[in-house]
C-alpha cells in the first residue's frame, strides 16, 4: 500500500562548498508534503533552492540534516541501495535532449529500464507505452534521435524516465525552449499521464502561466525555504507576497487585479483564461 505522502522532507538542510569561504545554504531547514497522485509545480527565483531540493529527491545530493522519504521510505536509510530511488523517482532535468545517446529512439527509451534488469517482451512492451504516453509514433522508435525535432527529442528523453514506471516524476523545465504548441503537447501529455497512471508528478517551472494550467497546487521557495504550499488558485491570488520575491503571477491575474482597481472586482483567484471568462460571465449577469 502506498503512503499518503509521496514525498515528504523534515528539516532538510544543504550547503555547497561547507567549510570553504564560498559556502552557500541552498536549503535551510526545510519540511514539505506533497500528497500522492496529481500535479505539483514548483516556483522560485534563480538560487532559492529549487534545483538542490529537486536533486535531493533523486539521491543524486544527499541532506546535510533532515530526512528524505518517498513513498514513506527514508531513501538514506540503506545508502548502498540509493540506485534504485533513481527508479522510483524519475527526474527529467532541464534540456534532457542534450543527454540522448542511442543510435534508436527504442533504444534510448529502453536503456533506463535495462538498467533495471527488464528484458525481452517485458522491455519492449515498456518502451512501446511510454513512447505512446509521451506522444512519440511507432514509426519514430527504429530512427535516431538526433534526427527529431527539438520537441519529439524531449519527448524521447521524458519517455526513457516513464519506461522506468517511476511512482514520482519530477521535472525540471520540461517545456523550456518549446514554442507554444511545444509546450501545450509537452505539459499536456504530461497531465495525461498522470491522471491515467496515477503517478505523482512534480513540476519546476519559472512560468506561471505553465503552473497555473497544469498544476493541482503550487510550492513557491525563496530563500532556501518554503514560502507557500497551497492549492494554485491560492498561491496566485497572494500576489503581493510572490511579488516581493521577486516572482510575477499569471498575465490574466494581473488583469483581474486592474480590473479590481476599476471597479469590475472578479475576484483575485483568478489565474487562467477560462476561469477569467466564467467569472466575468457571473459578474455581468450579476
Amino acid at each position: 500500500m502506498s503512503a499518503e505522502y509521496a514525498i515528504e522532507l523534515r528539516n532538510i538542510s544543504f550547503t555547497y562548498n561547507k567549510s570553504l569561504p564560498s559556502a552557500t545554504r541552498a536549503l535551510d531547514d526545510v519540511s514539505l508534503t506533497v500528497k500522492s497522485g496529481g500535479i505539483t509545480g514548483l516556483i522560485g527565483h534563480t538560487g532559492s533552492g529549487k534545483s538542490t531540493l529537486v536533486q535531493l529527491l533523486n539521491g543524486l545530493l544527499k541532506p546535510d540534516s533532515g530526512t528524505v522519504l518517498l513513498d514513506g521510505t527514508d531513501i538514506w536509510a540503506e545508502p548502498k541501495k540509493i540506485r534504485e530511488v533513481r527508479f522510483k523517482a524519475g527526474l527529467v532535468m532541464q534540456y534532457p535532449e542534450y543527454q540522448l545517446f542511442a543510435e534508436t529512439v527504442s533504444d534510448d527509451i529502453a536503456f533506463g529500464p535495462k538498467n533495471m534488469g527488464l528484458s525481452g517482451d517485458e522491455l519492449e512492451r515498456r518502451v512501446r507505452e511510454a513512447a505512446a504516453f509521451s506522444g512519440l509514433g511507432e514509426d519514430l522508435l527504429a530512427k535516431s534521435p538526433f534526427d527529431l525535432s527539438g520537441g519529439q527529442k524531449r519527448r524521447v528523453a521524458l519517455a526513457g524516465i516513464i519506461a522506468m514506471n517511476p511512482k514520482i516524476l519530477i521535472l525540471d523545465e520540461p517545456a523550456a525552449g518549446l514554442d507554444p504548441a511545444g509546450r501545450r503537447d509537452i505539459l499536456g501529455g504530461i497531465k495525461r499521464f498522470s491522471r491515467e497512471s496515477g503517478t505523482t508528478v512534480l513540476i519546476v517551472s519559472h512560468s506561471m502561466e505553465d503552473m497555473a494550467m497544469y498544476c493541482d497546487d503550487v510550492i513557491v521557495m525563496a530563500h532556501a525555504r518554503i514560502l507557500m504550499h497551497r492549492p494554485t488558485a491560492e498561491v496566485f491570488s497572494r500576489a503581493d507576497e510572490l511579488t516581493a520575491v521577486g516572482l510575477d503571477v499569471p498575465l490574466i491575474t494581473r488583469v483581474a487585479a486592474a480590473l479590481k482597481k476599476n471597479g469590475v472586482d472578479i475576484g483575485l483567484d483568478v489565474y487562467t483564461v477560462d476561469y477569467a471568462v466564467g467569472k466575468l460571465k457571473d459578474y455581468l449577469a450579476g
